[in-house]
């Protein structure tokens, strides 16, 4: 079945394209990961939020912060907890715009977007602190007050927060779409299938639909909106 939205009801999601996930001196380089498969997707969201944009579409981030006591991460016996810990959360560190910053905190170099796809006035950002961005968080009140039923995917990592938010705004009953060329993640790619791949397979099976951007920037440039005089 094809995937059919109005612009008028959608909503760009792009997940945490933070620096900690995409940048060096994030916490994945910190922490020796693979980061050039995220930073290989900031330009084609870049291209796709510039074409939601022209049609009037709303554009919605997602970071992944932690409040400086570090209090809303969970007891530290959690997965939570402990998969953070592994990426050094809370360290300070020195942020490449020569601040202190410190690692996964609210309102640091670390948990800003990254600077090729800062958010414009018009945008929402959501700080969220778990995988998905339902959790704790307005991003549902957000979406409903904006009559929004179509989600468009991008960011990272795909086979977590990505995924994570897409399965929680399915069992919402919103309209998915992931855009497989705009979502990454360095889990699993030494394997013979990645993470990426096996979220792409389950999403087109179960939770969505998946395409490229491309195809979309193509179907919305006919209802761009006219630019004034």
């Amino acid at each position: 079945m094809p995937f059919t939205m109005d612009p008028s009801r959608t909503a760009m999601i792009v997940v945490d394209m933070q620096n900690d996930f995409a940048s060096e001196g994030g916490a994945f380089a910190r922490a020796g990961l693979d980061i050039v498969q995220v930073q290989n997707i900031i330009a084609p969201i870049a291209r796709v939020l510039a074409a939601a944009r022209d049609t009037g579409m709303k554009v919605i981030y997602l970071r992944m912060a932690f409040r400086p006591d570090l209090s809303d991460v969970g007891a530290p016996d959690s997965k939570n907890w402990s998969l953070h810990t592994f990426l050094r959360m809370g360290e300070p560190v020195t942020g490449l715009d020569g601040q202190p910053s410190r690692l996964f905190i609210k309102d640091t170099w670390n948990t800003e977007i990254v600077s090729e796809l800062t958010p414009q006035p018009s945008d929402i950002v959501v700080t969220k602190h778990r995988f998905s961005g339902f959790y704790g968080t307005d991003l549902d009140v957000i979406l409903r007050g904006l009559d929004i039923k179509y989600l468009v995917f991008t960011g990272c990592t795909t086979s977590v927060c990505v995924e994570s938010t897409l399965r929680d705004a399915m069992f919402r009953d919103y309209c998915c779409l992931l855009l497989a060329n705009c979502t990454a993640e360095p889990i699993g790619q030494e394997l013979a299938r990645s993470n990426h791949e096996a979220s792409l397979l389950v999403t087109e099976l179960m939770f969505g639909w998946v395409s490229e951007s491309p195809a979309l920037i193509e179907a919305l440039e006919v209802q761009a909106i006219p630019a004034g005089p």
